[in-house]
């Protein structure tokens, strides 16, 4: 559904949309214009998604958009509504428990470098530890993915119903839903470094929403991210291949530091999703 083909029914002259809707519009067209989006970072991508949830809360209270939500939904619509806000906030709570996962694992491989320098088993049984810790995240994340992908092909609306869907509270929850479900796709391939032939149409996709921080990458690193330094990194370091333990480490603060970021953005993101299904709650059971 696209956001600037709606427009606002009415008897007479359509009137101006609200200012927040329009401010909504904006934040939708920045998270979707490729054109502006291949130098952007995850985390100022995500906190285009808060501002859009801003927008979104801020709708809410208005009570003539409470009044038209009401209006517009059914029962059936209200459980799905309600239904799609718990599993987005359960992708985001599997996101959370993935960053902190591969946090954890990293401080505790630091650790070993740091007390065990020279200390090559140590080592290598971390490291270990860490990949296997990796491959298990992986799977999770297939999982979420899969949930996702789920919930996309559910949000597909029809041509009839875009005609009678506009500026609508019902169709600003529908973007909202949208880009938020595709924003957070993009973030958990991001996160599992996606391998085979299907890594790169994932990567085409996935870069028009978000690109690594903090790290300046030429042309052909632009198509490696934090997560999959630290681990290219650490199996040459493993397999005796050429590479030193302060390269590694660089790579490891740099993960650090995006792992960090995208925790606040996580966090952020899930309280505003709560603060948006308390709001639909309270609409709906008045």
């Amino acid at each position: 559904m696209a956001v600037s083909s709606m427009h606002i029914r009415c008897n007479s002259v359509p009137s101006a949309p609200h200012p927040v809707v329009s401010e909504h519009e904006e934040h939708l067209r920045r998270l979707k214009d490729s054109s502006s989006l291949s130098s952007s970072s995850v985390s100022h991508k995500l906190n285009g998604l808060l501002d859009l949830h801003d927008c979104t809360d801020k709708l809410l209270h208005l009570p003539i958009k409470q009044q038209d939500l009401a209006r517009e939904c059914s029962d059936k619509c209200v459980n799905g509504l309600l239904e799609v806000s718990l599993r987005i906030l359960d992708i985001c709570i599997t996101a959370k428990d993935c960053l902190l996962t591969s946090k954890a694992s990293m401080h505790k491989l630091q650790s070993v470098i740091r007390r065990r320098r020279g200390d090559r088993t140590g080592f290598t049984i971390e490291a270990g530890k860490y990949l296997d810790s990796r491959k298990k995240m992986k799977k999770t994340i297939r999982k979420a993915l899969g949930d996702l992908k789920a919930m996309k092909s559910e949000s597909v609306v029809s041509s009839s119903d875009k005609d009678h869907v506009t500026f609508s509270m019902l169709s600003i929850l529908k973007e909202s839903e949208e880009v938020t479900v595709t924003l957070l796709e993009s973030l958990l391939l991001f996160i599992s470094e996606p391998k085979g032939q299907s890594k790169q149409i994932r990567w085409s996709a996935m870069l028009k929403l978000m690109q690594p921080k903090r790290v300046a990458c030429d042309s052909q690193e632009s198509q490696t991210n934090e997560f999959e330094k630290v681990d290219a990194a650490l199996r040459s370091l493993i397999n005796d291949k050429p590479s030193t333990i302060e390269n590694f480490q660089s790579h490891m603060e740099n993960l650090e530091m995006c792992i960090q970021d995208l925790e606040i953005s996580v966090e952020q993101l899930s309280r505003k999703l709560i603060r948006t299904r308390v709001s639909l709650l309270n609409i709906f059971n008045h």
